[in-house]
């Protein structure tokens, strides 16, 4: 697998091989203000041998957060917090970009003290975990013309804080049913004006979040996450012709503006729509590949040497193994990761897994 841990050449940035090691929510911003902490940067310098680190959800704004103690990059505290991480992987020679997410109605007032925002009022189905636990999601508020604005300007603020705080880029959060999402999907958006509606209508948020994020901080330095026919967090996308439409839509709407990639995780069922957008994306394509229930293994290689992909993520083996591209050079057993420690708690399961070394 040369091609795989060959240097590659990703807008600004020189990735010291092509695996990507996915966003994941930790919940352990326990500094000042939702701000990561010195463990945080331990974390990500530990795995700073992964091609591209791409960071946990990290929300634009105060309004954007839906799940307890994950950090944000809105706040002076919070931007000098996270300079610690950057500069960490940075030492380590590492390579990270900072992912924007906003959860949009994904959320509950309990976090927040604020009711969740989204496209239409539409509940979502199912439930949210809080600091009192498990809580049933509310209807959120329906965004007005001017607080759509407000909000793609909040994630143009939060990449321009993202470069100050050091990082290489930004990727903006399009996928799992979260605002951008939202915004995408029909049944999260049922809105008549010109952000909703047709598939057309449905992309333009996206769309003008991304021209927004490239002319703040430049495009090379942007990417974009999605996952066409993910259901997660009751999204549906189950009309084949509507999902094609809308993603086929929106890959020719962002294919002129340079961003660095453009990154899908797979869903079920998907794979030759994937293969399509794939080729009609100009930059590199980011592939986190749907492996059913399994983490994503060894043979997701194969899809760089046979073009599928120019980089594969990895998500739950970067957790245990923080050395992962070593591992998958030279077939050393990974270590399994403990379920039980993924979302919030101290170093356990966080910094204590072992490296071959």
């Amino acid at each position: 697998m040369t091609t795989a841990f060959a240097p590659y050449d990703l807008g600004r940035v020189r990735l010291a091989n092509r695996i990507v090691m996915a966003p994941m929510t930790r919940s352990r911003a326990y500094g000042p203000g939702q701000s990561p902490t010195d463990l945080t940067a331990t974390y990500y310098a530990q795995r700073a041998s992964a091609g591209l680190i791409v960071t946990e959800g990290t929300q634009p704004s105060a309004i954007g957060q839906g799940y307890p103690d994950t950090p944000g990059i809105h706040s002076a505290e919070q931007i000098a917090s996270w300079r610690k991480v950057t500069d960490a992987v940075h030492a380590e020679g590492g390579a990270i970009f900072l992912q924007l997410m906003h959860t949009g109605r994904i959320g509950h007032p309990s976090l927040t003290g604020l009711t969740p925002v989204a496209p239409s009022a539409v509940k979502a189905a199912g439930q949210v975990y809080t600091q009192d636990g498990p809580q049933e999601f509310v209807t959120p508020r329906e965004l007005t013309q001017a607080e759509v604005a407000e909000t793609i300007a909040d994630f143009a603020a939060a990449a321009r804080n993202a470069i100050e705080a050091g990082f290489d880029g930004v990727e903006l959060h399009g996928a799992n049913g979260y605002l951008i999402h939202q915004f995408l999907a029909p049944n999260s958006n049922q809105r008549t004006d010109a952000w909703g509606g047709s598939p057309e209508r449905r992309i333009r948020f996206a769309v003008e979040t991304a021209k927004a994020v490239a002319e703040a901080i430049g495009p090379d330095r942007v990417g974009f996450l999605m996952s066409p026919g993910n259901p997660y967090n009751d999204i549906d996308e189950s009309d084949r012709p509507d999902v094609e439409a809308t993603y086929t839509a929106l890959v020719d709407a962002l294919a002129p503006l340079g961003l660095a990639y453009l990154h899908q995780m797979e869903a079920a069922g998907v794979r030759d729509l994937l293969v399509r957008l794939r080729k009609a994306w100009p930059t590199t394509f980011v592939l986190n590949p749907f492996t059913g229930t399994e983490p994503t293994g060894p043979d997701a290689l194969d899809l760089i040497e046979d073009g599928t992909a120019d980089l594969i993520a990895y998500g739950a083996l970067f957790i245990a193994n923080p050395d992962l591209p070593a591992r998958l050079a030279t077939g050393v057993p990974f270590n399994t990761p403990d379920r039980a420690t993924s979302f919030g708690g101290d170093h356990r399961g966080y910094t204590d897994y072992p490296t071959l070394g």
